[in-house]
Order: C-alpha cells, then sequence, then structure tokens
C-alpha cells in the first residue's frame, strides 16, 4: 500500500510526515526550507517514498474563517497538484496544531530553542495523524 503524507506549510520551513505502510501512523519526516526548491523537493519524497495521497495542513481562523495563512497554503496545495497531477491532495483543518506540538515536545522535556528544528516535523505529524485517524474511523 503506499503511504500517505503530511505537510504543516510555513512561512520559513515546510515540515513533513510520513504515514507508515498501514497507514495507521504518522512519523515526523524532516523539514524543507521554503525557497524555490521546495516544491521540487517534496516532489521527489513523494516519488521516492511512494506518496499517493498529500494531506496539507489548512490553517484557518479559530472561527472557522480563512485568513492570509490558509489562502497560502491552498495556493500551495495548488501548485504541488499541478507538478503531482496522479495523487490526491487533500486539506486538513490544522487549527491549533502547532500549539498542540509545542505542548507534546515541551512535555517531552524539549525547550523551546530544542524544539524549534522539529516543530513543523511534529504539526505535519499532528495534521496527519488526524486524517489517518479519521480514515480508519470512516471503515468502521
Amino acid at each position: 500500500m503506499n503511504r500517505a503524507l503530511g505537510i504543516d506549510p510555513g512561512s520559513a520551513r515546510i515540515g513533513l510526515a510520513l504515514s507508515d505502510e498501514l497507514r495507521m501512523l504518522a512519523h515526523p519526516l524532516m523539514n524543507v526550507t521554503v525557497d524555490k526548491a521546495a516544491l521540487a523537493k517534496i516532489c521527489e519524497v513523494i516519488t521516492q517514498k511512494s506518496v499517493d495521497t498529500v494531506v496539507v495542513g489548512l490553517p484557518k481562523n479559530m472561527d472557522g474563517s480563512k485568513g492570509p495563512a490558509a489562502l497560502k497554503a491552498e495556493a500551495f496545495a495548488e501548485q504541488l497538484q499541478q507538478r503531482v497531477p496522479k495523487v490526491k491532495i487533500i486539506l486538513w483543518d490544522e487549527r491549533m496544531t502547532t500549539v498542540a506540538a509545542q505542548r507534546a515536545l515541551h512535555d517531552a522535556g524539549r525547550n523551546v530553542k530544542q524544539s524549534r528544528a522539529v516543530i513543523d516535523q511534529v504539526a505535519a505529524q499532528l495534521i496527519l495523524q488526524g486524517w489517518l485517524d479519521s480514515q480508519s474511523f470512516l471503515s468502521l
């Protein structure tokens, strides 16, 4: 079975997380620096890891409306879809995932400085795990 890739699009770094082959668990994978080569690097990961579904975090406002960050995430998902037309791209509501990621890292004993390098990957993991959990729930 093919894997799913979770993406937490940010302004400086893009966090990536990858599902296991059974699509039960999401694991932090890596960060990609936001630059001109970012989309190409993500497409490489999609190919190398046999990804057929990409879950992009959509950072809606707390009232459910879309602000500038959500519009950027939608544009990013659109650009990615153009590069990998056979891959299913899903936008997933990611409200509070970065806060949850920070809390999880803090609970694991990491301070803010230690967390900076992995926070985006953990946020991507939470986005992907939320989607994976919803899929297993739907199949019950």
